[in-house]
């Protein structure tokens, strides 16, 4: 997750959605990316869709059996049908996504009948890909408003009187 985490960071300050994801199989990474729809102006630029592509690249095959796929965020219904069509071996999410997830938030009675299966394991680190989430829509409704991660950063010191004080 922490790679899949720098990633949607970086995907964050290019302007995008910040989203990541990392295919890894064996403990070897096989493809790695941030969401890209907006720079590529490509509504399948998903962080799932283009780390799924450069992973069957990598092996020369579109069946990536055996494979986890790590993301940051619940995958959508796009999504969740390369996975199926990928053969993973499993998903492993950070935040739900209430709105558009398809995994657990949607779909959950439809995954009973896909002619695929894989273990889903969600909300790992889930705080932390959310805080990520909020922080970046938070910034464009409200340019220059601080962050909320900026703001537990400060440290609390007190003053020679016993006053308490928030220095950044």
């Amino acid at each position: 997750m922490d790679r899949a985490l720098r990633l949607a960071r970086a995907a964050g300050r290019r302007g995008e959605i910040p989203v990541g994801a990392v295919v890894l199989r064996e403990g070897e990474i096989l493809g790695a990316a941030g969401n890209r729809s907006v720079a590529a102006h490509d509504p399948t630029g998903h962080a799932e869709i283009a780390a799924l592509r450069q992973a069957a690249r990598r092996v020369g095959n579109y069946r990536l059996t055996g494979s986890i796929l790590v993301v940051t965020l619940e995958p959508c219904l796009m999504c969740l049908g390369a996975m199926v069509h990928a053969r993973i071996g499993a998903l492993v999410y950070g935040a739900s996504d209430p709105k558009i997830g398809a995994v657990a938030s949607l779909a959950t009675p439809a995954l009973a009948n896909l002619n695929h299966r894989f273990s889903v394991h969600g909300g790992v680190r889930d705080g932390e890909c959310a805080a990520l989430l909020r922080d970046f829509f938070q910034a464009r409704r409200h340019p220059g408003a601080p962050s909320r991660a900026a703001a537990t950063n400060r440290t609390r010191m007190t003053n020679a009187r016993g006053v308490a004080t928030v220095r950044a």
